[in-house]
């Protein structure tokens, strides 16, 4: 799949991809969920598929965010308060701390939740607001939703299929 270049090709790319890693996410036996056993977001840290699923969660909950301010006229930070760039890693130590209190059915539920939230607001804009046009630095917004969307599904879903390789 090639990088999506227009609204349906974006919408296409988020349903291909989600469709894809929801199906290998709900082959996680529950009871491993928690184990952190695969390489994690920050260099020398392990993860569990629980914590793989809360930055997924984290990620599309902050793309969430961005396009709520930019519709208000407010001042984005991205990627997030108080993180650069750079320090993705740490990012996601806090996507995991903050979904740590959720269950696997849980996590999973509130990631198609959000994975549906995202389609609707991208599905109410028009092309040329998400490809007309730079947004952030040469990036339209198209391509900033879909670097923090279907990318990171199609990468977790290659994480969790090498799991479960190991792990069956």
């Amino acid at each position: 799949m090639g990088v999506p270049v227009s609204k349906a090709e974006l919408l296409d790319a988020i349903s291909t991809t989600f469709g894809n890693l929801i199906y290998d996410l709900e082959r996680v036996p529950p009871e491993l969920a928690r184990t952190a056993s695969m390489e994690g977001h920050a260099a020398g840290t392990m993860m569990s598929p629980a914590d793989l699923v809360a930055y997924l969660l984290g990620w599309n909950e902050l793309v969430l965010k961005w396009l709520d301010r930019d519709d208000r006229g407010e001042a984005l930070e991205l990627p997030e308060t108080g993180f650069k760039w750079n320090q993705l890693g740490s990012l996601a130590q806090k996507f995991y701390a903050d979904y740590q209190h959720l269950d696997w059915h849980e996590l999973l539920t509130g990631l198609a939740a959000t994975n549906l939230r995202l389609v609707e607001t991208i599905s109410s804009r028009t092309n040329d607001e998400l490809y007309g046009h730079p947004w952030y630095g040469k990036w339209t917004k198209g391509r900033m939703v879909q670097f923090n969307t279907s990318s990171p599904y199609a990468n977790a879903r290659v994480r969790i299929r090498k799991w479960l390789k190991v792990v069956s």
